[in-house]
């Protein structure tokens, strides 16, 4: 059954005009009136509707029961990204929303090769936030992860409480930590988990070190090294198996 997020208020009985963007969609879908559908606003759980009407200009639904389906993981991670070039970043917050991110917070360091700012930041982060909402259409999560303004590391890292709550895990990604995937908790924390991972050329030493100072802990994934676009697909599948993710 397609899905489609809507940001709006959804009461079962209700005729809604669907927003533009879900119109086209459908339009594209070719679905016709009497066709069933599934909506979500990203409040929890989700509705199921049917088509009563298909113009050229306006879609209209009539909003049916509420269905209390919940596909969250039991824990909540935050992907704290340096921005990748091209195409990357579009492909990792599709995939680590379906692997189950909670949010997301783009971030420029010292060797990034995209530098954000301005209008660009503006249409880069209702860009990807857009991608976030089609990523739940598709996985069938109805909670809506945050996309955040793109952030220089250092202004982001200073804005964080100095230690972590006791409950909280802050961890950074890092081929030069210590400390193997292994070490990390067989249960997930009841506190919020962020993850550090630098861009294309990684974090300096220096970045690394403000980071640590800041409560993060270096973990590695082992001994190859893994693009910026891999290494978080990569933390997210492995704490998915651990912490019971699936």
């Amino acid at each position: 059954m397609p899905r489609f997020f809507v940001g709006a208020p959804l009461l079962g009985g209700d005729l809604l005009v669907l927003p533009d963007d879900v119109m086209r969609h459908v339009q594209v879908l070719r679905l016709q009136p009497g066709d069933s559908i599934a909506l979500f606003n990203g409040e929890g759980g989700e509705f199921s509707a049917e088509l009563v009407e298909v113009e050229r200009r306006s879609v209209r639904v009539k909003v049916g029961e509420f269905r209390s389906i919940e596909v969250e993981p039991p824990y909540h991670v935050t992907l704290a990204q340096g921005v990748a070039g091209g195409d990357k970043m579009d492909w990792l917050i599709e995939k680590a929303v379906e692997l189950g991110a909670s949010a997301f917070v783009p971030l420029t360091a010292a060797r990034s090769v995209v530098r954000l700012s301005g209008e660009r930041s503006v249409r880069r982060q209702a860009h990807w936030q857009g991608i976030v909402r089609a990523s739940c259409e598709q996985c069938g999560r109805n909670r809506v992860p945050d996309v955040a303004p793109a952030v220089d590391l250092t202004s982001w890292l200073a804005h964080l409480p100095a230690t972590p709550n006791d409950d909280e895990l802050r961890l950074l990604l890092s081929p030069r930590a210590s400390i193997e995937f292994s070490a990390l908790p067989t249960v997930p924390p009841k506190g919020p988990v962020t993850i550090l991972i630098g861009p294309e050329g990684g974090l300096s030493t220096e970045e690394e070190g403000l980071a640590l100072s800041h409560g993060f802990s270096g973990i590695g994934l082992g001994p190859r090294v893994l693009r910026t676009e891999t290494a978080g697909i990569a933390i997210l599948a492995a704490l998915a198996a651990r912490w019971g993710g699936w």
